[in-house]
């Protein structure tokens, strides 16, 4: 018996036995760009951005709604979703275990979060997806999520924010979760005909059918500093053209460069700048 054996009961003893002790070993988290080690406890104060290299991590729905909305107060709209598994699809393990422990680690039904509050006294309702949410894939329940924030809107006469973080579709689930990408446009332009504002918000990552649906619709396109944005990759791209493209350019500073993004906000700055977008669309005061 070695020295490590006789004080790891005494360690689960003082964390308080097992489930502290898992909570301890998932304590850090490691940047994606400058791999520093960021301590978990202290992300939410500095609004999960690397306080090295001001990169911006993945930030859970309900963290960032309470950022946006005044005093972290709003209401939180549930939609109905079904999941289905028409391919019976496994892989290391099946579809259906994958969405289950995703459903339960975050305690909604789909990588999408509605909320309806006010920002900076403009009654709005928000949409936020959940990267950790199975890459923050779209699946038809999903896309029904989507619908309701958009019925949402237009009963409250209220405009609609929503941040993406996305790696498409869910092919999981198969053609179905493609053919949710008309049924979401079909949601935006309901938005239009209303002439309530939509702004669409692009974090890291945004990409595949996301992108090429209701995430390049928006009526103003913000993005986060050093967001991957884009529909294929790079290295399909330039199999695909025969061409050696430049470095970065599925970045949001590159794609604000070439016009795609009308602005990139830091994560400390959006709420105002939410405020300050839809009280000229709307000609409403904040």
């Amino acid at each position: 018996m070695n020295w490590i054996t006789k004080l790891a009961p005494k360690i689960k003893s003082i964390l308080g036995g097992k489930k502290s002790l898992e909570v301890a070993e998932n304590s850090w988290l490691k940047c994606k760009q400058c791999t520093q080690m960021l301590y978990s406890e202290e992300l939410e104060k500095t609004l999960y951005v690397c306080n090295n290299c001001d990169f911006h991590l993945p930030m859970p729905p309900k963290q960032r709604m309470k950022n946006v909305f005044d005093n972290g107060i709003y209401e939180e709209i549930e939609y109905p979703t079904t999941s289905i598994d028409p391919l019976n699809f496994t892989d290391t393990k099946s579809y259906k275990k994958r969405l289950k422990d995703a459903q339960s680690k975050s305690n909604t039904p789909e990588a999408f979060s509605i909320g309806y509050g006010k920002i900076n006294g403009i009654s709005s309702t928000l949409v936020s997806m959940d990267w950790n949410f199975l890459a923050g894939s779209v699946s038809p329940g999903g896309a029904e999520a989507f619908i309701k924030a958009c019925e949402h809107s237009i009963a409250n006469d209220a405009p609609l924010v929503i941040f993406t973080a996305s790696g498409g579709m869910r092919m999981q689930e198969s053609i179905l979760s493609l053919m949710t990408l008309p049924k979401m446009t079909v949601g935006v332009q309901m938005l239009k005909d209303k002439q309530l504002p939509y702004i669409v918000c692009l974090c890291n990552n945004s990409t595949g059918g996301t992108m090429a649906s209701f995430a390049s619709l928006g009526d103003v396109t913000l993005a986060e500093p050093k967001a991957y944005i884009a529909f294929a990759g790079k290295r399909v791209i330039e199999n695909t053209v025969g061409e050696t493209l430049p470095d970065g350019f599925q970045t949001s500073e590159f794609l604000y460069n070439h016009g795609f993004i009308d602005q990139i906000i830091h994560r400390r700055d959006i709420k105002d700048k939410l405020s300050g977008l839809l009280s000229l669309l709307l000609k409403r005061a904040a």
